[in-house]
């Protein structure tokens, strides 16, 4: 009987050290501060995810080599969103109540940052987009959007800058504009473009549309060609405008092609082919021929971690996730609401892409670029201030 009982007290005690280990376990595992990532790592644009993610990824290691935050080390817990606005959601839902992020970054694609925002405003969790460029991100019905952000400047802001540009750089007194209907980033663009196109005195002389996923843009090239403007505006991603400045140049429109940052992916290239491009522009974050020895430092860094040159959307996922980072630092708090404020209260930060500052609208205050292409390599043509 005896040796029964100093048995089962020695398998209480050891069943207490477990327990007491399991317990010491957890707070290791919980000694972290976890950030969420919801991005396009597969489906139709997940260059864009997959060059964000690795931007973020680096930001995230420098900070954890520098001692962390709070002495603790942040962790990325990273969802796919298949480039769907539905998986989008589902992913965000996923972060915040299984994964218990304190902040999300991203989505990359507009329509799928917007299938996300309620739900990040309905659970009170940070959410900021380095790349989302549609202005119902921040804004939705006149109202500022409590708790969604994003480091990157919007729709209204490109879309005015290439109009001027076309105006004022290339002396167009004519546009035809030639939207993807399926996506809410190129329709808010192409309305923005024109706006500001028509302000300055030009003319629209023919609108077209395509869909995501389109191969063949013959028909309505034709009718820009006959509509014959000085130059077209085509605000979408690189998956389709890479085949139509390919069959627009076959089909011998010769005019300057203008674009926005969807267009900035290696692939862009490799599809289209280099002499394709040239006469060709477009918007974007940053240009690594900038000589500013930070853009240069980062080049660097980037080149050594992955073995490539970063493109904007690594830069503005680099920049989003040190956005993110010094917001929970100055809140000294892994209270989202807390982290929240921090980030409306961003003030002249500096970053790869320039100083930023949060508006009242949640929208950063910064520079823009206007990149040419010349058989098929990207030269810096203008920067445009705010």
């Amino acid at each position: 009987m005896k040796k029964r009982k100093m048995t089962l007290l020695a398998g209480a005690l050891a069943l207490l050290t477990a327990v007491a280990a399991g317990c010491g376990g957890n707070k290791a595992q919980t000694n972290d501060i976890k950030i969420g990532a919801n991005f396009e790592l597969t489906g139709g644009v997940a260059q864009y995810g997959q060059s964000t993610v690795n931007g973020i990824k680096l930001a995230i290691k420098q900070a954890n080599a520098a001692g962390g935050i709070m002495g603790k080390q942040l962790t990325l817990v990273v969802a796919d969103n298949k480039s769907e606005p539905s998986e989008s959601a589902n992913a965000t839902t996923k972060l915040i109540t299984q994964d218990k992020v304190v902040a999300i970054i991203g989505p990359a694609a507009s329509s799928n940052v917007l299938a996300s925002a309620q739900i990040a405003e309905d659970n009170k969790i940070p959410l900021l987009t380095p790349t989302g460029t549609n202005p119902q991100i921040t804004v939705a019905n006149g109202k500022v959007r409590d708790f969604l952000f994003r480091s990157c400047f919007t729709d209204p802001f490109q879309g005015k800058i290439m109009a001027n540009f076309a105006t004022n750089s290339l002396k167009a007194k004519t546009a035809a504009i030639y939207t993807d209907s399926s996506s809410d980033y190129s329709k808010g663009l192409s309305k923005n473009f024109e706006a500001a196109f028509v302000k300055n005195g030009g003319q629209i002389v023919d609108k077209e549309a395509f869909l995501q996923k389109d191969q063949d843009f013959k028909a309505t090239l034709t009718k820009i060609k006959t509509a014959n403007p000085d130059i077209v505006y085509i605000p979408a991603y690189y998956e389709e405008v890479s085949k139509i400045v390919k069959q627009a140049r076959e089909m011998g429109i010769t005019a300057p092609l203008l674009g926005s940052d969807g267009w900035d992916s290696p692939k862009l290239v490799d599809i289209a082919g280099p002499a394709a491009l040239n006469n060709t522009f477009f918007t974007n974050h940053y240009s690594s021929q900038d000589k500013d020895p930070r853009v240069q430092k980062f080049i660097a860094e980037y080149k050594q971690e992955y073995g490539q040159e970063p493109d904007a959307f690594a830069v503005l996922g680099y920049d989003g996730a040190r956005m993110l980072i010094d917001a929970i630092k100055r809140a000294n708090s892994t209270d989202p609401v807390k982290i929240k404020d921090a980030l409306a209260q961003t003030k002249n930060l500096q970053l790869i892409t320039g100083i930023l500052s949060v508006d009242a609208n949640h929208d950063p205050v910064k520079s823009a670029v206007i990149i040419e292409l010349k058989d098929g390599k990207q030269t810096f043509k203008e920067k445009i201030n705010p």
